[in-house]
């Protein structure tokens, strides 16, 4: 069953995968009780959040899953990518990393971030909502979204599976979403 929202002029797909250039159904993730976390997004209060609130030029969402081997052995990289973007002043404050965990409760997400020494915010679904909402994608699954000052975001990048290289994968970001 294909069902559609209107948001504006725009049509949103559900269960379809995230489509370049379109935008994704509105996502509320809870602000990090963790003030490191909650710091590096940039958020304060508490409540939840929309992705565009990050402040960030770029998103990176990592679709993952405790019981996803591919995830669990591509966490090294993500750490990689991660302190790649952290040590480089000219990225730290424009591009961010999040993961949602498909299907994961919190007590599963910490122990993925606990397994794998994710430095970045995880953020459970465990009912599936946001996995559903965005086309039922197979992990891990990554979408890069541009953040517009307006409040709006653009998909730039929507696609399944790992990489095999963090700074080639930093740099493939860098040149698709058009940020310095």
């Amino acid at each position: 069953m294909l069902v559609f929202f209107m948001m504006g002029d725009l049509n949103i797909a559900a269960n379809l995968p995230p489509v370049k250039g379109g935008i994704l159904p509105p996502i509320r993730l809870p602000i990090p009780k963790d003030p490191i976390e909650k710091s590096y997004l940039g958020l304060s209060g508490e409540g939840s959040f929309g992705l565009p609130q990050i402040k960030a030029k770029v998103v990176i969402i990592e679709i993952f899953s405790l019981y996803c081997p591919v995830c669990v052995k591509l966490a090294p990289g993500m750490k990689e990518l991660y302190q790649l973007i952290e040590n480089a002043p000219d990225l730290k404050a424009k591009i961010k990393l999040i993961g949602i965990g498909a299907g994961n409760t919190p007590l599963e997400v910490q122990t993925f971030k606990n397994i794998c020494d994710t430095p970045f915010p995880l953020f459970p679904d465990k009912d599936f909502a946001i996995h559903e909402a965005i086309g039922d994608v197979r992990t891990p699954y990554f979408i890069g979204i541009k953040i517009h000052e307006s409040g709006t975001h653009e998909i730039f990048y929507s696609e399944t599976g790992g990489f095999k290289d963090a700074n080639t994968f930093l740099e493939s970001v860098l040149a698709i979403s058009g940020i310095k």
